[in-house]
């Protein structure tokens, strides 16, 4: 079994999706069954590319240029369901980029367990939301799609409190926002697979967040740490824009996120 540094470094360096996320969910299995047998698997340490490997497509556009369709067409639900395997690529890349990238700050076994999950569940929702573009007649790849997405890696490379504050706790917390409103366009279309997929999604995302926010304040315990004004300054830092309600605050209290964290980072400061 290679140390879990080289897996990582070989799921990002893996350009075509499909294939990437076949090889991240064998690594993630191996990873449980070593761990279901009582072993501790070595971490070791690895370079991961700054960028990981992509296919040729989807085209990559700056988000202004990236068209809008109305999510109430046939094509506007295909776009959406593109949109969402983009994000779902970049998040298994993202969850084994954390993997690789940080191996000099020691922590528990247990960060990696979920890093692990989080990346195999990742790969199954690009499975799934491909699954669904094929059903359609399309594919991912068919259409542009954002070029923003790794923009929070970039950034927060170097720092490992930037990167759980960011990625997880913003991001992934912004997906506990907006996914009702997908599922209730597909339902509404009698979209009955999408509808399935979303809804896996939807509830397997509240952990991801969750292991951001359990991560962080682990990290901020150990330094002495006050999480709250640590987590604004990290996100003012490192995010580029305001937060934008309406929030999910039920999915993100269940997450571990509560609205100190995030209102006072909206442009009004408060809710409304």
């Amino acid at each position: 079994m290679l140390p879990l540094a080289q897996m990582a470094v070989t799921v990002l360096t893996t350009a075509d999706g499909r294939e990437k996320t076949a090889i991240s969910r064998e690594f993630a299995q191996a990873w449980r069954d070593a761990r279901a047998a009582g072993e501790v698997p070595e971490i070791g340490h690895a370079n991961p590319p700054d960028i990981p490997a992509r296919p040729a497509a989807p085209e990559l556009l700056n988000p202004r240029d990236v068209p809008h369709r109305k999510p109430g067409t046939p094509e506007g639900r295909i776009a959406l369901l593109h949109a969402v395997a983009h994000i779902e690529l970049n998040a298994v890349d993202l969850h084994w980029d954390i993997i690789a990238r940080f191996t000099d700050v020691k922590m528990p076994i247990g960060f990696y367990d979920d890093w692990v999950q989080a990346a195999d569940e990742e790969s199954k929702h690009f499975n799934l939301m491909c699954d669904c573009l094929e059903a359609e007649g399309s594919h991912y790849g068919a259409l542009p799609a954002h070029a923003g997405m790794w923009r929070a890696a970039e950034d927060t490379k170097g720092d490992l409190y930037g990167r759980l504050a960011v990625v997880p706790m913003v991001l992934e917390a912004r997906g506990l926002d907006v996914t009702p409103g997908m599922i209730k366009i597909f339902k509404q279309a009698k979209a009955h697979d999408a509808v399935a997929a979303l809804e896996t999604i939807y509830a397997e995302e509240v952990h991801h967040v969750a292991y951001g926010s359990k991560w962080f304040h682990y990290l901020c315990g150990r330094q002495e740490e006050d999480p709250t004004p640590f987590f604004h300054a990290l996100v003012r830092k490192y995010f580029h824009s305001d937060l934008r309600p309406p929030f999910n605050e039920e999915k993100r209290a269940e997450a571990g996120i509560p609205p100190d964290f995030y209102w006072p980072l909206t442009k009004d400061g408060r809710p409304t």
